[in-house]
């Protein structure tokens, strides 16, 4: 099952990147919205090897999965591998320079169920993949959207 989503952002492609690697607000903002995070690696510089363990309630039961980074090409793409009990996973962020002033990002994630439940469970998502979706793209047009705002008022 796979998600995906592209928006473009008025802002040169080494500001968008920059603003992507702040996991320390990401991780706050995750733990507003009620999940439960520990940064388990020991790097101090954004890089390959990063992993966080996370923790969430979605479709009424707790989840946890371990998210850890592959590849690292700054400023053009992360890309993250997603495990958790009974499915496997890809997050990846790529970033393209349209002009100096303008970049697209592009973002997807593709689960894999590994065992019978997580069929099952994915099986759920895929009958409401059209509002899920939609969702997962409204998101990420706010998500641009807020950081062209951002990335503007500190020009």
């Amino acid at each position: 099952m796979k998600f995906s989503a592209r928006e473009d952002v008025a802002a040169p492609i080494e500001a968008v990147f920059e603003a992507l690697n702040d996991f320390d607000g990401f991780e706050r903002q995750a733990m507003r919205r009620g999940a439960d995070i520990r940064r388990t690696d020991p790097l101090t510089q954004p890089g390959v090897g990063m992993q966080w363990d996370v923790a969430f309630r979605m479709r009424g039961r707790q989840r946890e999965m371990t998210l850890k980074m592959i590849r690292y090409d700054a400023p053009n793409e992360m890309v993250f591998d997603v495990k958790s009990a009974g499915v496997t996973g890809t997050f990846s962020v790529e970033l393209l320079a349209l002009s100096r002033s303008r970049t697209r990002m592009a973002l997807g994630l593709e689960l894999t169920p590994l065992t019978l439940s997580a069929r099952l469970f994915v099986q759920s998502l895929k009958l409401a993949k059209t509002s899920l979706n939609k969702r997962f793209k409204l998101r990420v047009a706010d998500y641009a959207k807020g950081l062209e705002d951002r990335l503007q008022r500190s020009a």
